[in-house]
């Protein structure tokens, strides 16, 4: 057969791979291979059979030819091959073997700078990363993953596990993207990259890679404006938006969004994460239903799918059913973090404390560069006043995220219940710091918090301060109106005490706090009345008719619940888990077994859902 007829054959084989039609393909190569035992069209050979996923006579094919020794490429698709079968110790060492330097080898060891192709070198240290991840070296895959990522910026696949699968923490993922040798062309994808990355940095900083991304895409093309179009209405680029305002916490400007995205595009698998968890923060339990039903119907074997009905049922407070479908999430893909975050907050949720601890904890071994777990094992221990392990934890979350701002509140509220008050007051400022301003009422607790520590440092005015600024972030909580009429009353301002004790009690008639303190702030103004020179001396320490308690608990509710409560909300955080605001002192009526645990956000985002 003549050399032109030979070529067609190879343009026939090349076209049937093109429109899909792989037993053509390898019907033709196989005819091609034969004709010239060349070592290019036996590898076109292998390639048409692993397409027609033919796995093992496309492995034994290129293991026999013995090129694989000397070809990067053969040992390469052999390798996909033992990875199709699962055959992950015969994968690593197929990619381990000896590679024998030849002049013709060498072309695949290093990528041509101006040909649009992926190192093969990369592609080779992702699949090995792939590999140990599989046999359970997680150790080993997030240096491979590293790796390739190295070797060749444009492996996004690497770089979307590490993300994805939290294997690095903040200061790691930002130390990696500086470490990539991007070319001058790729700035857009420098941009990209970061804003893929944890969001947790001072809101003008994301902001402003955003703007830089948009700013690359404009310049990359100036006589073209389909480009910036594109990328302005990109759907990973809007994905990223949507979680970034997750973790701001404005959930409805975030679901408003990925609502858009998924009339765009409804099978965005990262819109729909997003999306559920922005309607679990707004407790949208139809759009959670629909959400779940489309999602099992259209993905039953993703854990996504079930993670979404777990999530319907968490939302409605049915934590049997939601526990039940979150660990078939885990069972179906053990590396998808917000199945196992749902897991452990349905189990606290039910006040199993053990169970929940010990969820958390798996979650934290295979997710390092997450810090949620690890909040939440600190969380369970303030729960059960186990405060200085409850420290232990939040300091762990804190070196992994160092700006996440819930774990300065978190921080501050065990200080408090050590009654290190300066240093609770220090965490809650810092806690305010790093969040984007203006505040939102997501944060009111926070603010309440710190009017608390100033209180007890006798720092009225700055408690009191602290106090109206809650209130013009929520002006419907009883702990509020409370502790600003408590502060007056301290400092024997009795008749604005009197004023808010009665807003207070306008909002709940029977807070039996008010109530009491009503009738005290009355009997004192009288008494000042009566004879200025009466001087009553007060502490928070010691109430001569309310005795103190000072053993603050701790309710976990949902932020969609936050009500009028003479205590300490707990809220959805911008990383999706739960803040506690602290409960009064002088509450002794009450006992931590009258309130049960609701629970904390199911997130992935829940990344940091």
């Amino acid at each position: 057969m003549r050399e032109e007829e030979i070529e067609k054959l190879r343009g026939v084989v090349r076209d049937c791979v093109s429109k899909h039609l792989y037993s053509s393909a390898i019907f033709f190569a196989d005819k091609v291979a034969a004709l010239t035992n060349d070592p290019a069209d036996i590898y076109m050979q292998a390639q048409a059979l692993f397409l027609g996923r033919h796995f093992r006579r496309a492995f034994h094919l290129l293991n026999a030819s013995k090129i694989v020794l000397t070809d990067l490429r053969f040992r390469y698709l052999a390798a996909k091959c033992l990875e199709e079968l699962n055959d992950w110790d015969q994968c690593l060492s197929m990619l381990n073997l000896p590679h024998h330097h030849t002049n013709n080898s060498l072309i695949y060891l290093d990528k041509d700078p101006a040909a649009a192709e992926i190192n093969i070198s990369s592609a080779i240290c992702f699949l090995r990363a792939k590999a140990y991840e599989a046999l359970e070296n997680r150790a080993q895959a997030r240096l491979w993953y590293i790796a390739a990522v190295k070797a060749d910026p444009l492996c996004y696949e690497a770089l979307e596990c590490l993300i994805e699968k939290h294997m690095l923490t903040c200061d790691e993922e930002a130390t990696l993207l500086s470490s990539l040798q991007f070319g001058p062309e790729d700035g857009w994808l420098s941009s990209f990259y970061s804003c893929l990355t944890k969001k947790y940095d001072k809101e003008s900083v994301v902001e402003a890679k955003f703007r830089e991304l948009e700013k690359e895409s404009c310049i990359s093309d100036s006589s073209d404006s389909s480009i910036t179009q594109t990328l302005k209405t990109n759907t990973d680029l809007l994905a990223c938006k949507a979680e970034y305002y997750h973790q701001c916490g404005e959930y409805q400007k975030c679901f408003e969004l990925t609502s858009v995205l998924l009339e765009k595009d409804p099978f965005h698998l990262k819109s729909t994460l997003v999306h559920l968890a922005a309607a679990m923060e707004l407790g949208n339990s139809n759009e959670l239903y629909l959400m779940a039903c489309n999602l099992v119907k259209d993905y039953p074997q993703k854990a996504l799918s079930w993670f979404a009905v777990g999530c319907y049922y968490y939302c409605i407070k049915k934590y049997d059913q939601s526990h039940r479908y979150f660990s078939k999430a885990t069972n179906l893909d053990g590396t998808f973090p917000p199945a196992w975050i749902g897991y452990g907050n349905a189990y606290a949720a039910r006040e199993e404390g053990d169970q929940a601890m010990s969820v958390y904890r798996t979650a934290a071994r295979l997710f390092p560069g997450c810090h949620l777990p690890t909040l939440y094992i600190g969380m369970e221990y303030m729960r059960t006043h186990s405060f200085k392990l409850a420290e232990q934890f939040f300091m762990q979350a804190k070196t992994i995220c160092p700006s996440d701002p819930l774990v300065y509140n978190e921080l501050g509220v065990v200080a408090y219940h050590m009654k290190e008050y300066n240093k609770a007051a220090l965490w809650f400022e810092k806690t305010l710091a790093h969040i984007p301003s203006p505040l939102s009422e997501l944060w009111e607790p926070t603010v309440v918090n710190l009017a608390h520590a100033y209180r007890k440092l006798k720092l009225y005015h700055e408690a009191i301060s602290h106090y109206e600024k809650a209130l013009a972030l929520s002006t419907r909580s009883v702990s509020t109106y409370a502790g600003l009429a408590y502060t007056y009353h301290l400092q024997d301002n009795f008749t604005a005490a009197i004023t808010y004790y009665h807003k207070a009690l306008w909002l709940k008639p029977d807070d039996q706090f008010c109530t009491e303190m009503l009738s005290v702030a009355l009997v004192d103004e009288c008494r000042c009345g009566v004879d200025p020179k009466i001087e009553f001396r007060r502490s928070e320490d010691k109430a001569s008719e309310f005795p103190t308690n000072d053993s603050m608990k701790l309710r976990q509710l949902f932020h969609s619940s936050v009500c009028a409560e003479l205590t300490l909300f707990p809220m959805f955080s911008t990383s999706g888990s739960l803040s506690s605001r602290l409960w009064w002192e002088v509450l002794p009526m009450f006992d931590s077994n009258d309130f049960s645990v609701v629970g904390k956000i199911v997130n992935y985002t829940f990344k940091r859902i």
